[in-house]
């Protein structure tokens, strides 16, 4: 019995080492040879403005509150339409684009046309 035990060990410790990345491991953006940006990297504000938030390229966001320019800075991980944000601070938070609308941590967020 203990021999099995110590092979199970084993085998579940090559299976983590071994293991393919998950995929919070690594962002989904596209690589530096990539010419085509994420359709979701840019600047995203609320309706009055007063927030504003730019999803770069690098995988990196930096939003502006108010008069605040860099309130909020961090790094952001988008899967499918599912965003999840990891403040420099420590503070996490998620969200979710639909219909061209980016819903994150209450608020309603819109795409401001490129310039």
């Amino acid at each position: 019995m203990v021999r099995h035990m110590f092979a199970s060990s084993i085998s579940n410790l090559l299976m983590l080492f071994f293991s393919s990345p998950t995929a919070q491991e690594e962002p989904h953006m596209p690589g530096p040879a990539s010419n085509d940006p994420h359709p979701y990297i840019g600047m995203w504000v609320t309706a009055d403005g007063n927030i504003r938030q730019e999803l770069l390229a690098s995988g990196r966001y930096d939003e502006a509150r108010g008069n605040r320019q860099s309130a909020y800075q961090g790094r952001y991980e988008i899967s499918g339409n599912h965003i999840d944000y990891w403040d420099d601070t420590g503070f996490t938070a998620d969200g979710y684009f639909e219909d061209g609308i980016l819903y994150h941590a209450g608020m309603v967020m819109y795409r401001q046309p490129l310039q």
